[in-house]
């Protein structure tokens, strides 16, 4: 790891680290501080990355009837494959041929979120377990938790509400200290790393670069939208529709088969 400084003086406190950070892991941690310029900023996926549902596409059971609720048809929802899509693009790929436009999606996009927690609350809240954690989910997400290089925010096609209270149902929560941004934002997954990463910047008053964020996901659309932003792609191979080669195509920086090894994550996160 680099432990020198090359950053200026409104970055930085006087022995060369972060200021204006809410670095809660520093004091008292085993590892060294860190300069701004060696933070690194991880955007995390949810669903195939660090949580799967019990059942294949059980996320249609809240999500068709919210549309049918809202727009009074779910379209072609219930024969879609959404893996990497947005929530928000999801309902226009449904309805794309049912009349309805990004502008009336778009228009009641608050009617949605309310409806979509409504559902989400109804089958989830039922006593049965809905999601459960992928392999060393936990374990990978206290390694970085605990390292002041690293930081992470939830970078996800989920609407913001719904993110949360997924982190919540699997008890992850206290893990994403940062804002991030969420499925309901844009259509298109490529937005998402750009609104996160300006909010990071704001929240922690530093000037952070596109290649300082770290995304972390299973799907080809994670890759993408971390190239697209400048940021570097960490991509793991949990996802229940693409194959080691299929996230190959998109040039990763890195390759996981899976969270389950701690130190294999650090290692890799360390040369990015």
């Amino acid at each position: 790891m680099k432990l020198n400084s090359d950053e200026d003086e409104n970055s930085e406190g006087v022995d060369g680290t972060v200021t204006g950070a809410p670095l809660s892991s520093i004091s008292g941690s085993r590892f060294p501080r860190v300069s701004t310029s060696d933070l690194r900023i991880l955007f995390w996926d949810i669903d195939g990355t660090l949580i799967r549902s019990v059942r294949t596409d059980a996320f249609k059971d809240y999500t068709i009837p919210v549309l049918e609720a809202v727009f009074g048809t779910s379209g072609r929802l219930a024969e879609m494959r959404v893996s990497g899509m947005t929530d928000l693009q999801i309902v226009v790929e449904a309805l794309r041929h049912e009349g309805f436009t990004h502008v009336h999606i778009r228009d009641r996009v608050e009617e949605l979120r309310t409806r979509y927690m409504e559902e989400m609350h109804r089958v989830t809240g039922n006593g049965e377990q809905f999601f459960y954690l992928l392999p060393g989910v936990e374990e990978a997400l206290e390694a970085v938790h605990a390292h002041p290089r690293y930081q992470s925010a939830l970078v996800t096609g989920n609407i913001e509400p719904a993110a949360y209270l997924k982190m919540e149902l699997v008890g992850l929560s206290r893990f994403f200290t940062l804002p991030g941004s969420f499925g309901d934002e844009s259509h298109d997954r490529r937005d998402l790393p750009a609104l996160a990463a300006d909010r990071i910047r704001r929240y922690l008053g530093i000037d952070l670069k596109p290649s300082q964020f770290i995304v972390i996901g299973d799907t080809p659309n994670d890759i993408d939208c971390a190239h697209h932003f400048g940021a570097r792609a960490v991509a793991v191979g949990t996802g229940r529709l693409y194959s080691r080669d299929d996230l190959l195509k998109h040039n990763p920086d890195a390759l996981l088969p899976d969270l389950s090894d701690p130190d294999q994550l650090l290692t890799i996160l360390d040369t990015l």
